[in-house]
């Protein structure tokens, strides 16, 4: 094959630009060539591809059988015609002759050609996309906004293109072509067909690498993040501990004036962080995870994995957040189910015409408090009361009324109960025969704060009912090395 010089320098160039192997290359243009000399003369020849790096050329040779007569040219070669080419060959050796006519291989075999030589080279550069990535896998990567493609973005890292999904893109967040950009490097594939690195910005695993990349104490292992949850673009949560007792894990995060967790939050285009102080002990830690909402008791079910969390009536709302974000966000941090009560409400649950309310079919806990608060007490206040009343309490027509009536005749009332206790009692002062009242139990209070990038964490949030809470699976904490 001629232009040898030509094709040598093409190859060097290629292995150069595309960083692949010169080995693989030429293994791809012989297979291309073998390819195309079958497509001309038939498959039934034996042929050998090399490339010679002397001349810097492909040669072809056809291997046929020496005999005395010829019946098919393929396979075999006359004694005599051989001897031309080989004076010392004998009969049924194989004799190699190299063709000097397959520059000119028709159409149809150079475009098979040219396919096996994009498609080795894409085999190739996969490979090597493979190999310089792989261990880059859960590390952040910097590139360009290079297209869009059905809601998907196509980042530039350099040397090849990334894919960041549509779900793991910031919600309400845009970028433009040629904006530069940060995200998690989530998964590098060896054989996919499009698309080998899969970027987010939505895991948590984002949120854990840019506070390692902004806190040098994290970095050091001084400080440790033991778990986050995010609701990617609106707010997150990270909890952290310290293994030095004369560092302050939420300082280190939050930095001088907040610089270093403003710098977080500026990544994440304006996601509100909560910086949580991890603690083993469940209570403490949702005491903490809950800030910046007060929490009067906590009741921790080690079987079902659940915490009661009893807060002020006028913490309520701040405790659960806008649309239960701040309880869900804690949900998953602790990998814990929260039930959030309020003082009032925990308080009727132990009262015993609060309970014969709950046990109408039909009438929720919301529903009680509004009935408890209307002068209906008990099942039997609820049973005798007017129609009107019920209707405009709990905000159902005549009919579903008449059936709350009909549902609450069924409930028997507990024995050990009066009707003038159904009605608030004033408190009075205990008696030296009286014996002391149950106390509640102690306050589970709280050694360090809660950090936020925005100061005005929940303000202006409109008043929440009591939230019950599970963990959402796959957004919990963050394994670290050695923690339990």
């Amino acid at each position: 094959m001629a232009g040898g010089e030509n094709l040598k320098r093409i190859l060097d160039q290629i292995c150069r630009d595309k960083g692949i192997d010169r080995t693989l290359l030429v293994d791809a243009i012989e297979e291309a060539v073998r390819s195309a000399v079958r497509k001309k003369y038939g498959g039934r020849r034996d042929i050998e591809v090399q490339f010679n790096e002397e001349l810097g050329e492909i040669e072809v040779f056809q291997y046929r059988t020496v005999v005395e007569e010829v019946f098919d040219e393929d396979e075999e070669i006359s004694l005599e015609e051989a001897r031309v080419l080989d004076p010392e060959v004998e009969l049924e050796d194989d004799l190699g002759e190299k063709m000097d006519n397959i520059a000119d291989l028709g159409r149809i075999a150079a475009q098979s050609a040219k396919q096996v030589i994009i498609h080795r080279m894409r085999d190739a550069e996969r490979e090597v996309v493979y190999e310089m990535y792989r261990d880059r896998e859960g590390s952040v990567v910097n590139g360009i906004v290079q297209r869009f493609e059905r809601g998907n973005m196509v980042i530039n890292l350099g040397r090849t293109d990334a894919v960041l999904p549509r779900d793991g893109q910031i919600p309400k967040r845009s970028f433009k072509q040629g904006d530069r950009i940060r995200a998690y490097l989530l998964e590098v594939r060896q054989d996919a067909r499009d698309s080998q690195l899969i970027l987010s910005r939505t895991c948590n695993e984002f949120l854990v690498k840019l506070f390692e990349m902004e806190v040098p104490e994290i970095a050091e292992g001084v400080v440790k993040i033991m778990g986050a949850a995010r609701e990617p673009g609106f707010r997150a949560k990270i909890a952290v501990s310290s293994i030095e007792s004369d560092v302050d894990p939420v300082g280190a995060c939050v930095g001088m004036k907040g610089s270093r967790v403003q710098n977080v939050v500026q990544e994440l285009q304006g996601e509100r962080i909560d910086i949580v102080p991890w603690s083993p002990d469940p209570a403490k830690y949702v005491y903490n995870a809950l800030a910046p909402a007060d929490v009067t008791m906590v009741i921790v079910d080690e079987e079902q994995h659940s915490l009661l969390v009893v807060v002020p009536d006028d913490q309520l709302s701040l405790a659960i957040g806008r649309q239960g974000q701040n309880v869900r966000l804690a949900s998953r941090l602790l990998s814990w189910r929260i039930d959030v009560k309020s003082e009032q409400r925990y308080e009727n649950l132990g009262n015993p015409g609060y309970k014969s309310l709950l046990a109408v079919s039909g009438v929720s806990e919301p529903l009680a408090d509004k009935f408890m608060g209307a002068g209906i007490y008990s099942s039997v206040k609820l049973a005798e009361a007017e129609l009107e009343k019920i209707c405009d309490i709990a905000g159902v027509d005549e009919d579903h009324a008449v059936a709350l009536k009909l549902q609450a005749a069924e409930v028997e009332p507990p024995e050990d109960i009066v009707e003038d206790l159904f009605a608030p009692q004033e408190e009075a002062a205990p008696t030296d025969n009286e014996p002391d009242t149950e106390q509640p139990p102690p306050r589970v209070e709280d050694e360090s704060g809660s950090a936020e990038a925005d100061g005005n964490a929940n303000a202006g949030e409109e008043p929440e009912s009591e939230a019950e809470v599970a963990p959402s699976s796959g957004e919990n904490s963050i394994d670290e090395p050695g923690n339990s």
